[in-house]
């Protein structure tokens, strides 16, 4: 028995071991590889294929007509100052990017001298400053693979002095300050910290190499193995907990780290491996509704255009039905160049895919399983057609997270009819004194009125904030045309007041949505209040019926479970002085009494003018 148990332990030993020499081996960089400039994302012989593909696909030369036309304008731009704006210099690290990348870009594919000598009086201007703001390290990374792929992709073209200026200052204000432990506490994060971090900082280690390549190696090797941290957060199905908006963040530097990569070393470590994160391409792609509006749950903006990693996931899976919606963009000229410091990504790796030819994808239900849960419904891939749901579960507690657990967003017809507020803008807050990165249950970032529960499309009871440690799961779903759901324990939000909550959402018939809920009571009486946001206006209200209207359209609400009921509506006008303004919204919905010890379903309808529900839903969710 002794002798299987040590031999047990033996063996595991040896495979712990085997396990970590392999890791080893295959995060180790090898140096052999890096050849002459530019070596970054495309080299010399690449430009070629750019520059055919600009020539064959019209869609393309228009992105790249955008890229040129802003460049225009950098050349009489006053250069970048070191302006900090509260605790942050990212706003100017940023232009700086899109600034550099853009007029890289252009004297690469173009030859024309004055995008050169324009991007090295933007990099010398940087290298000058007297730092990049480590104490936000976010700052220092943009800032690094800005003045790295200017650096690198300019090398031939610029003086022996600058090249020693712009590569000292990327030694000296991005990869020095990153071994400091004082400011290297992202390399722990399994959020976007960590992604754009390391990337930015790898690109400068590869940009100076000859001139320090003991440094170089160390960030290299260091990137390779804690950029695995938040890629294991896509797991199982590519989900990102951080929503729309952070996903164009840290997923897009993640793809340039792992693009660079390959170009240089022909290889991507094993990260393309990672579960779920080849699979992420489909949930950025269901986020955005048939309306054009993201599902901008959390920290989410608006509309983001044309998202330059979605080419690269598409060319490395080869499936062009994940461009269906970047082909809208590509067709409208949703470039967002003016914002889009990116930009000419897409066209690196836009490849050989036909996009016009480009079919909408098969599924019409997506649903993650990891952190954060939602699920995302839709009857229609085609702009301003059918009908649209995003259910959010998860926790509030995730970065970026809001009080947002059972919310829903809704488009009908290119509509939304319920929506989300989205992100506050940081700074606003912070120079009001808020500690919004605290997310305890008593922080202040929940007084913000965007944050809690009060503003979503969800419950809330007794006038209680959510449990910002609960998190609500995915406990079925079904993705059959005449009735498309998903159904949630949401529970955990609620568990100072409700013995038990669950929501369901529902597509009905690909004609209506259905909203169904079952509460049930402890030991005391509860206020629950059923809201929706909406940026509809209220056109009559009578009863347990409510008519929404936007667009020359009519949207239908109605109430089944509960008698006597009368609808209502709230104001979104902020209760704070910090709180940002919501024009053109409000809140409808409800309140309802639920005596002690008592359990209450009830059932709220989104119908369009001149569709009629049928009676033939299951009453209960255990039903469905």
């Amino acid at each position: 028995m002794k002798y299987i148990t040590y031999r047990k332990i033996s063996l595991a030993l040896i495979a712990i071991i085997l396990f970590a020499l392999n890791v080893r081996a295959q995060t180790t960089i090898d140096t052999t590889k890096f050849g002459q400039h530019p070596r970054l994302l495309i080299l010399k012989k690449d430009e070629a294929q750019i520059k055919a593909l600009l020539k064959q696909d019209t869609l393309w030369l228009n992105v790249h007509k955008s890229i040129i036309t802003e460049c225009e304008d950098m050349l009489t731009a006053k250069v970048q100052e070191r302006i900090v704006t509260g605790r942050r210099l990212l706003s100017v690290s940023r232009e700086a990017l899109r600034r550099i990348f853009f007029l890289s870009y252009a004297w690469r594919i173009t030859n024309e001298d004055k995008y050169l000598k324009r991007a090295e009086e933007e990099m010398l201007a940087v290298s000058n400053f007297t730092d990049w703001n480590p104490s936000h390290f976010l700052d220092v990374a943009e800032m690094s693979l800005a003045v790295a792929i200017g650096y690198d992709w300019l090398y031939n073209g610029l003086s022996p002095k600058s090249r020693t200026i712009i590569s000292e200052a990327i030694i000296t204000k991005g990869l020095e300050p990153s071994l400091n432990s004082k400011y290297n506490s992202w390399l722990q994060a399994t959020n976007n910290w960590n992604q754009v971090c390391n990337t930015g900082l790898s690109y400068g280690a590869i940009a100076i190499y000859e001139r320090n390549s003991s440094l170089a190696k160390n960030i290299l090797n260091r990137a390779v193995s804690t950029i695995q941290k938040p890629m294991k957060e896509y797991a199982p199905d590519g989900g990102y907990k951080e929503g729309y908006s952070y996903w164009g963040y840290g997923t897009s530097f993640n793809v340039f780290f792992i693009s660079a990569m390959e170009k240089l070393f022909g290889t991507n470590f094993g990260l393309k491996s990672q579960p779920g994160f080849m699979n992420t391409g489909t949930f950025y792609e269901f986020l955005t509704g048939p309306s054009g509006i993201p599902f901008n749950y959390s920290d989410a903006g608006g509309i983001e255009g044309l998202q330059p990693a979605m080419f690269w996931f598409a060319n490395q899976l080869k499936d062009p039905s994940l461009l269906f919606v970047e082909k809208t963009y590509l067709q409208t000229k949703k470039f967002n160049a003016k914002s889009n410091r990116i930009l000419p990504a897409a066209i690196i790796w836009a490849g050989t895919t036909n996009i016009s030819a480009a079919k909408p994808p098969v599924n019409k239900i997506w649903q993650g399983k990891g952190a954060n849960q939602v699920a995302i419904m839709r009857t229609d891939w085609r702009r301003q057609k059918g009908i649209y749901a995003g259910f959010k579960g998860g926790s509030p507690s995730e970065s970026h997270g809001h009080m947002d657990i059972g919310s829903f967003v809704a488009d009908f017809e290119g509509n939304r009819w319920s929506a989300d507020l989205g992100m506050e803008q940081y700074n606003s807050l912070e120079s009001a004194g808020l500690s919004i990165w605290e997310m305890g249950q008593n922080s202040q970032r929940w007084d913000v009125f965007r944050y809690a529960n009060f503003s979503h499309s969800t419950l809330t009871v007794n006038g209680h904030k959510q449990d910002v440690k609960g998190e609500a799961k995915i406990i079925k779903s079904s993705d059959k045309p005449k009735f498309m759901y998903a159904v949630m324990d949401i529970t955990p939000a609620y568990k100072e007041d409700l013995q038990k909550a669950e929501r369901g959402v529902a597509i009905v018939n690909n004609e209506y949505m259905l909203i169904s809920d079952e509460v049930e009571t402890g030991s005391k009486e509860c206020m629950i209040r059923w809201a929706m946001l909406t940026p509809a206006s209220v056109a009559s209200i009578k009863g347990n019926e409510l008519t929404l209207q936007q667009n020359g359209k009519q949207m239908h609400l109605k109430v089944e479970g509960i008698e006597g009921i009368e609808l209502q509506t709230w104001s979104t006008a902020p209760p704070h002085s910090y709180d940002a303004a919501n024009p053109g919204t409000a809140l409808v919905g409800f309140e309802t009494r639920v005596n002690a010890n008592s359990k209450k379903a009830f059932k709220v309808y989104l119908i369009p003018a001149g569709i009629k529900i049928t009676n033939n839903t299951p009453a209960l969710l255990s039903n469905w």
